[in-house]
């Protein structure tokens, strides 16, 4: 029983650093597509939402874009980006942005950087916090058996 006193704030620290360090590397990606990428005209292809939630708690809503683009070099990439405009419609021309040795981390969201460091701090901050109140949790946990 004492196990899970530590075994389950263990797992949940876990998730929290592999979820930090996914968007961190997320974030570098899109920033060096951003900074050093190359462009390329891009067509979206198709829009759609998805929906999470249930009956109990509110729905939450994402926007997805599918575009589809060529490189210099003639390769044909399809990539899904969340977010975006959202009166980008199937059809409609946008500027991609891609890294030339990585085309599939390609993005059509137009340069933000201020706004991709705060989103990113936000997340990353709130994953620490739930790791250091697991570690109290584990510490107080130990210090009461």
């Amino acid at each position: 029983m004492e196990a899970l006193l530590y075994l389950v704030p263990g797992l949940i620290i876990a998730g929290c650093v592999s979820g930090a360090v996914q968007v961190i590397r997320r974030t570098l990606r899109t920033d060096r597509a951003w900074t050093h990428g190359l462009t390329a005209e891009g067509r979206c292809l198709n829009t759609y939402t998805k929906t999470n939630g249930s009956r109990d708690t509110a729905a939450r809503r994402t926007l997805h874009h599918v575009y589809e683009f060529t490189t210099r070099e003639g390769e044909r990439v399809r990539f899904d980006e969340i977010g975006g405009d959202s009166t980008v419609v199937p059809g409609d021309h946008v500027v991609v942005r891609y890294p030339a040795e990585r085309p599939q981390w390609a993005t059509a969201l137009p340069p933000a950087r201020g706004r991709l460091i705060l989103g990113t701090a936000v997340l990353v901050a709130f994953m620490g916090a739930i790791t250091v109140g697991c570690v109290l949790f584990a510490v107080s946990a130990h210090s009461a058996v």
